[in-house]
């Protein structure tokens, strides 16, 4: 709770509305009770409002103040229609075929936040990874000055020694297979622009591999080390400050004993505070280790990259991991400006 207390902390003197297409997820209605409750904005709920009260009056959960919006009957899906028409205008797409994506919940809420009517949206509890991102790909754009989007985890451990004060941001660990040394050096600039935002810090960014400065030689290996040249040039391109080191093995980027034996650069080895994978299966694969072995509480995939802020929460997330996820993205919302410049400029189909 001291990493989500501040994040909380710092929304509520900047409250968001936040788009929650789940809205008859059990979860879900608890996070957006507990978001409106802390003044951190307001939530809005998507789905039949008829089977969300009944839910509400089940968990004895009060709607006041939340507002509840069934897609099929919004004034807006008119609009929106003519809008999704005009993105997909290279598809073919044509009225009837918008209208039935449309009233999908996360298709809608995807188009509440890119036409402004919301600030942030957070989905992902009870629908999987490709039909949350599906949407967002389809509807956002790649941020200016960006030709990739990611994703990150932020990980809260009990071990304060461990990044910074507890708290570890991890990426790509849920959008980007495999990425080429340039993405690589993208989600790397990327997740250290976030993580320098929520925490006001530098970052310390550890490029992983399995071998340690030279330690084998491989391909992939190259590829790491290729990346962290190239992190280190985009961040100062974008006046990011920020170090960078790799190839690093985990054990080096985290634990100041062994990056003295393994490395002679103390900048980030051993005291590291954002680690970027090689490719999504380590990635994905530690996060969950770490949240399942490490006691830690786990918020994300929060999205990097995109024009519009979104994050994909795991189906395995309880209601406090969801309104943590919550409040990152709309602390993301409101720097958006900042960390993706010209990102907020225009319309969809504009």
């Amino acid at each position: 709770m001291r990493f989500i207390g501040s994040v909380i902390e710092k929304l509520q003197r900047h409250p968001k509305r936040v788009v929650f297409p789940e809205g008859d997820e059990p979860r879900v209605l608890q996070a957006a009770r507990q978001f409106l409750a802390l003044q951190l904005g307001a939530p809005i709920l998507l789905g039949d409002p008829k089977k969300i009260a009944a839910l509400a009056g089940e968990l004895k959960i009060s709607l006041d103040g939340i507002r509840v919006i069934n897609p099929k009957q919004s004034e807006e899906l008119e609009n929106f229609v003519r809008r999704f028409i005009s993105l997909r205008r290279d598809k073919g797409v044509q009225a009837d075929e918008a209208c039935k994506v449309l009233v999908q919940p996360n298709y809608f809420g995807a188009m509440m936040v890119a036409m402004r009517q919301a600030d942030g949206l957070v989905s992902g509890a009870s629908h999987t990874t490709g039909s949350v991102l599906r949407p967002l790909f389809q509807i956002f754009k790649v941020a200016p000055q960006n030709t990739v989007a990611s994703s990150c985890m932020i990980m809260e451990m009990e071990d304060t020694r461990v990044g910074e004060n507890g708290v570890l941001f991890l990426a790509d660990c849920g959008v980007v297979p495999e990425p080429n040394a340039e993405q690589l050096a993208e989600i790397a600039v990327a997740t250290a622009q976030l993580a320098r935002h929520l925490l006001n810090v530098k970052p310390r960014v550890a490029l992983l591999s399995y071998s340690t400065k030279g330690s084998a030689t491989h391909p992939s290996i190259g590829k790491v080390q290729a990346a962290t040249a190239l992190a280190e040039r985009k961040a100062k391109e974008k006046f990011l400050e920020a170090d960078f080191d790799g190839e690093l093995q985990v054990d080096a980027a985290l634990v100041p004993e062994i990056a003295r034996r393994k490395t002679h650069d103390p900048k980030v080895a051993g005291h590291a505070n954002v680690l970027i994978f090689p490719d999504l299966n380590s990635g994905n694969i530690a996060s969950k280790l770490a949240r399942l072995t490490g006691r830690a509480n786990a918020y994300g995939q929060i999205l990097l990259g995109l024009n519009r802020p979104a994050a994909d929460v795991s189906r395995g997330s309880n209601a406090h991991d969801v309104l943590g996820v919550a409040a990152i993205v709309g602390l993301q919302a409101n720097a958006y400006n900042v960390l993706y410049p010209a990102a907020d400029m225009t319309l969809p189909g504009e």
